[in-house]
């Protein structure tokens, strides 16, 4: 056992292709087989802790799983199972975890299961109870979840940082969100951040997202410290942080604006692969710097271009989109893409991802037109009444709005816009906004003193997390809709909802009639919060 055990400690601190190297002489020494032929005659009268690490070395050493010695330890692991203490479950948890199913390896990992069940009361090390979560993964029954997660919470007052870090990883492993764990792991991470490297960060980032957990302070905790000592990472490092930012939905803007700045100094890093990362944080955060946002636009626009021979259909129609959203359009590659479009080469019919592609199409010919300069806000706007019924998550806006204003005449609802643009409600007012006007007394009479609302009701996951900074998507039709002569109010639909009918009657009145409502409506891409 400890020839093995002390080959393994050797053989994983090799790099991929020196473990080759090394493996063939372990493997091919003659000292070997001879040792491989004494553990399998020894392994039923080995002690629990020589069996389990035997076989741990063994599988991690690379002998192939099929053998007659790996079937064999398994075999007397499952005979000498109840009698493994806490610490031999942890390591035998492990080398199962790393072994394809069989026979053997699925009957010592049930009777494990009902191991621990039975003894998860009495683990107190907190580093074997994380090491269990990890190891036995996201099929392991939500009732065992459960009794891991309280397990763990008896021993969360003696919780370290790295076993912070583990039992992070280690729920990501159970796919189990335990929200009073994470939050204790979260502020035992807020407190040690800048002793975690950068990558660290971007897994606890990526963590949170496949858990789903939405814990704004430690977003802002990681995102500040990374900004605060962002000339001492590489930059591709920081661009993997904002795609995973990104992906979670969060604005860090103080570091947007600093990794700004350091892309218009030196671009030269921003390959075609970083180079889409970026447009696509940028456009989806809307993000504009607040410096030199014309400098930064043309840096991205210049590397583009640099990158237009060799980038793909594909890459070139995300990166005009991303470009587009954010109200800048990159006349070079948009020329390029619909030179593509035109010769349909663009989508084909058998495109996975066709839907897709016509949508961020469409997006991008909206945008050339109403982003051109040349673009003039249309005297008259086609509106559509697509039906008189409104969606269900719409009643109460709809009810409100009619204690509101009177009668259903003072609005409209479902109304259907060029470009395929929706709103929810549109109301029109007189130019000094104290009066709301009937629909159709200005219906055919298009006249520049009246004033049109429109009325957004979106869900919470179309802003930058914990802010009302719309995303990217939500910003551009914010955008156009005020191309297109419309004062537009967002609404988060879930927080309206929560309301009182009384007090929904009075939100709508302040948004509606309160200057500070039309001064917010203007706010466009170009506004941060």
């Amino acid at each position: 056992t400890n020839c093995l055990t002390t080959a393994w400690r050797l053989f994983k601190s090799l790099s991929e292709e020196q473990q080759r190297y090394e493996r063939q002489l372990i493997f091919e020494h003659p000292a070997f087989a001879k040792l491989c032929q004494q553990l399998l005659r020894d392994s039923r009268r080995m002690t629990r802790g020589d069996l389990v690490f035997s076989l741990h070395a063994t599988v991690n050493l690379g002998v192939p799983q099929n053998t007659l010695l790996v079937q064999t330890l398994l075999r007397v692991c499952q005979e000498k199972l109840n009698q493994l203490d806490n610490r031999c479950v942890s390591v035998l948890a492990t080398t199962l975890a790393g072994m394809n199913k069989d026979k053997n390896v699925s009957a010592l990992q049930a009777g494990l299961q009902l191991l621990v069940e039975q003894r998860i009361s009495s683990i107190r090390d907190i580093f074997i109870l994380q090491n269990l979560m990890k190891c036995m993964g996201k099929d392991v029954p939500v009732f065992l979840k459960k009794k891991l997660e309280m397990a763990v919470l008896k021993e969360i007052d003696h919780l370290t940082f790295p076993n912070a870090l583990r039992v992070f990883f280690a729920l990501v492993a159970m796919n189990y969100c335990s929200y009073p764990i994470l939050n204790v792991c979260s502020k035992k991470i807020q407190e040690h951040v800048h002793d975690a490297p950068l990558r660290q960060l971007i897994l606890i980032l990526e963590a949170c997202h496949t858990l789903q957990y939405r814990n704004i302070k430690l977003f802002s905790a990681l995102a500040d410290y990374v900004n605060s000592t962002a000339c001492l990472w590489d930059k591709r490092q920081i661009v993997l942080f904002l795609s995973a930012c990104e992906t979670l939905g969060f604005q860090p803007s103080e570091l947007m604006e600093i990794f700004a700045e350091k892309v218009t100094e030196d671009p030269e890093f921003l390959n075609l692969k970083n180079l889409l990362i970026v447009l696509r944080a940028y456009s989806r955060l809307n993000y504009v710097p607040r410096v030199q946002k014309h400098l930064f636009f043309e840096t991205l626009h210049s590397c583009l271009n640099k990158c237009l021979p060799q980038i793909s259909d594909t890459e070139l129609l995300k990166a005009v989109y991303s470009l587009c959203i954010l109200g800048h359009l990159p006349h070079q590659a948009l020329d390029e893409l619909l030179r593509k479009d035109s010769r349909n080469e663009l989508i084909l019919s058998e495109d996975l991802y066709k839907e897709q592609k016509e949508m961020m199409l469409r997006c991008v010919k909206t945008c050339m037109e109403l982003d051109s300069p040349s673009f003039t806000k249309p005297a008259f706007v086609l509106t559509e009444n697509l039906s008189s019924l409104v969606s269900l998550n719409l009643r109460k806006a709809q009810e409100a709005l009619i204690e509101l204003l009177g009668d259903e005449t003072m609005f409209m609802q479902n109304v259907q816009l060029p470009y395929k643009y929706h709103i929810d409600f549109e109301i029109r007012m007189d130019s000094d906004r104290k009066k709301v006007l009937p629909i159709t007394a200005t219906d055919d009479h298009p006249d520049s003193s009246v004033q049109r609302l429109a009325l957004l009701f979106v869900p919470l996951s179309t802003f930058c997390m914990g802010t009302m900074h719309p995303q990217g998507k939500l910003a551009m039709k914010k955008r156009h809709l005020n191309k297109l002569g419309y004062h537009v109010i967002l609404i988060q639909n879930k927080k309206f909802q929560d309301m009182t009918k009384k007090d929904a009657v009075e939100f709508l009145k302040g948004r509606i009639y309160s200057e500070d409502a039309f001064s917010l409506s203007e706010v466009t891409v170009q506004d941060n919060n």
